[in-house]
C-alpha cells in the first residue's frame, strides 16, 4: 500500500512578513500547556518547526535528551539550523518529513509536538495517527493550531472582516481547516487517542508596539505573501480587494483603542502504555 502524502498546500509560505511572525515564537507563548510534561531526558519530535525557534527552545528544556525539528519545506531547515547552531545546543538536528507519513519507527519519541500545523494538513486525522504510532507508550502528543473564525478584534473595521472571509476561503481551496483549534479534541478522538486534555490559550495584541507589528506584518502580507498569490489566482480576491484589507490592517493598528485576540486550541494526550 503507498504511503499517505500530503496533498493540502501551505497557504502562509515562508515570505519574510510571515517569518517575523514565526521566528517570535516560543516554547513559552506557543506551547505552555506542554512544558509541564517535560523532563531532561526526553527524545522529543518537533513537526512542522519552521524557522526553528521552539525547536531550540525544547531542545534547551531537555538537556541531557534531543530534539528532532521536521518540515516539509527543506529551505525553512537551513534557518532552523542557523537557530540552533547559534545557540550552541548540540542536542537537535533537523529532517524533511511528511507528517501524514513520518520516516520514524513506532515507539520512537516520548513527545511528539505540532505548533499551526493540523490546520494546513489535508487528512489531520491520519497526521494524529502517524504522532500517536512513532510516540512511545506513555509517551506525549501536544498540538495546538489557531482557530480563525474565534479571533476577535476592537475597532470592528469592515476590512478586516472581509480578511478573514478571504482567508478562510483560500485555506479551505488549498485542502485545510482554519478553524482548527475548535476540532483538535474531536481529531485525537477519531485518530484512536482517548487519554486527551483539551485547553486554550490566547495572543493578545494590545500595545502600541504590539499593535504595529500584528497590523504590519498582516498588511504586508496580505499584498506579497503566498495568501496573496493563491487569494487573486483562485479568484478569492482582486489585487485591489487585498489593497483595501492591507490599509484595514494599517488603520486598525494606529487606533489607540485597538485590541487583536487570537484563540488556540490545545490538546495534550498520553499514548496507553
Amino acid at each position: 500500500m503507498p504511503k499517505a502524502q500530503e496533498t493540502a498546500v501551505y497557504t502562509h509560505g515562508h515570505h519574510a512578513s510571515v517569518l517575523r511572525s514565526h521566528t517570535w515564537r516560543t516554547a513559552a507563548n506557543s506551547a505552555a500547556y506542554l512544558l509541564g510534561a517535560l523532563k531532561p531526558h526526553m527524545r522529543v519530535l518537533d513537526i512542522g518547526c519552521g524557522p526553528g525557534t521552539i525547536t531550540a527552545d525544547l531542545a534547551e528544556l531537555v538537556p541531557d535528551g534531543h530534539v528532532t525539528g521536521v518540515d516539509q519545506a527543506p529551505g525553512i531547515l537551513e534557518q532552523a539550523r542557523a537557530e540552533a547552531a547559534g545557540r550552541g545546543l548540540t542536542n537537535v538536528d533537523f529532517a524533511t518529513a511528511d507528517v501524514h507519513a513520518l520516516d520514524f519507527p513506532d515507539d520512537t519519541f516520548c513527545v511528539v509536538h505540532a505548533h499551526q500545523v493540523l490546520q494546513h494538513v489535508s487528512d489531520p486525522v491520519q497526521a494524529l495517527r502517524e504522532m500517536k504510532r512513532v510516540t512511545r507508550p506513555g509517551g506525549f502528543i501536544a498540538v495546538r493550531d489557531a482557530d480563525y473564525a474565534a479571533m476577535t478584534w476592537y475597532p470592528l473595521l469592515p476590512g478586516l472582516d472581509d480578511w478573514l472571509e478571504v482567508y478562510e476561503r483560500v485555506a479551505r481551496a488549498n485542502g485545510g481547516e482554519p478553524d482548527a483549534g475548535r476540532r483538535l479534541a474531536a481529531w485525537a478522538h477519531a485518530a484512536g487517542l482517548t487519554d486527551v486534555t483539551a485547553s486554550s490559550s490566547t495572543w493578545t495584541y494590545a500595545t502600541p508596539e504590539e499593535r504595529a507589528w500584528w497590523s504590519g506584518l498582516w498588511a504586508e502580507r496580505t499584498v506579497a505573501s503566498a495568501f496573496a498569490g493563491q487569494a487573486v489566482a483562485g479568484g478569492h480576491a482582486t489585487e485591489a480587494d487585498l489593497a483595501a484589507v492591507a490599509e484595514s490592517w494599517r488603520e486598525w493598528g494606529k487606533h489607540p483603542d485597538g485590541w487583536f485576540a487570537v484563540l488556540h486550541g490545545e490538546i495534550l494526550c498520553r499514548t496507553e502504555v
